[in-house]
C-alpha cells in the first residue's frame, strides 16, 4: 500500500505544480492596478505581488493536499474491504441536491472522511444536518473522520455542533489522532506512519538538492 500510496502522491504533488507553474505564468498578463489599495494600506509593490502569488499557490496546495489525502484514506478501506466505495443515499427533505454522497460506505457505516474543515459558514451546519439524517432514514450509520482540527474559534464551534449532532443519532465522530487510529485500526494499516515517511523523504531529497 505504501508504494501505491507513494504513486498516488507523486501524481497529485505533479499536477499542483503544473497547475502552479500555469497560473503564476498566466498571472505576469494580470491587471495589478489594485496594487494602488494595497500601498495605501501600507503594502509595497513587490511584496502585494507575492502576496496575490501565494494566495493563488495556497487554493491549488489546499484542493490537492485535501483530494490527496482522503483518496489515501478511501484507498485503504477499498483495500481491507473490497465491497466499499463512494454511495448516495436520497434527499427526502428538500429539492436541492437529489441525493447525499457518502464518501466511502462499509457495510453499514457511512463514512464521511476529510482532510480538514475549516468552514465557518452557519449554513453548513444546516446542511450537514440534513445529509446526516438522510443517511439514518437510509439505514446508515453516520462516521464522521476528520484528519486535522480548524484553529479559528468559529471554525471549532461549527464542529464542535456537528460532533453533537453525529452523537444524537448515535453516530460517530473522530478527528485528530483520533481519525488517524479510526483508519488504522479498522484498514489494519498506519496511513499517518507511511505519510510521515513519505515527507521525510522528500525533505531529504530536498536537502541533498540545496
Amino acid at each position: 500500500m505504501k508504494e501505491e500510496i507513494r504513486k498516488m502522491a507523486k501524481e497529485y504533488a505533479d499536477s499542483l505544480k503544473a497547475n502552479i507553474d500555469a497560473r503564476v505564468l498566466e498571472m505576469d498578463k494580470d491587471d495589478t492596478s489594485h496594487f494602488l489599495i494595497y500601498r495605501v494600506l501600507g503594502i509595497a509593490q513587490s511584496e502585494g505581488r507575492l502576496i496575490d502569488i501565494y494566495q493563488n499557490k495556497g487554493r491549488f496546495l489546499y484542493k490537492s493536499a485535501g483530494a490527496f489525502l482522503e483518496e489515501a484514506a478511501k484507498l485503504l478501506f477499498k483495500h481491507r474491504f473490497p465491497q466499499s466505495g463512494t454511495a448516495y443515499v436520497p434527499n427526502a427533505e428538500s429539492r436541492r441536491p437529489k441525493n447525499f454522497e457518502i464518501d466511502c460506505l462499509v457495510d453499514k457505516d457511512a463514512l464521511e472522511i476529510k482532510w480538514r474543515d475549516a468552514t465557518t459558514d452557519g449554513d453548513h451546519i444546516a446542511k450537514e444536518h440534513s445529509r446526516i439524517r438522510a443517511i439514518c432514514h437510509a439505514g446508515y450509520k453516520p462516521i464522521r473522520v476528520m484528519f486535522y482540527y480548524p484553529n479559528r474559534e468559529q471554525a471549532i464551534r461549527i464542529q464542535r455542533t456537528l460532533e453533537t449532532l453525529y452523537h444524537g443519532v448515535k453516530g460517530e465522530y473522530y478527528y485528530g489522532d483520533s481519525a488517524w487510529k479510526y483508519v488504522a485500526e479498522r484498514t489494519k494499516i498506519d496511513l499517518l506512519k507511511i505519510i510521515q515517511e513519505l515527507a521525510d523523504e522528500n525533505d531529504a531529497l530536498a536537502a541533498k538538492a540545496t
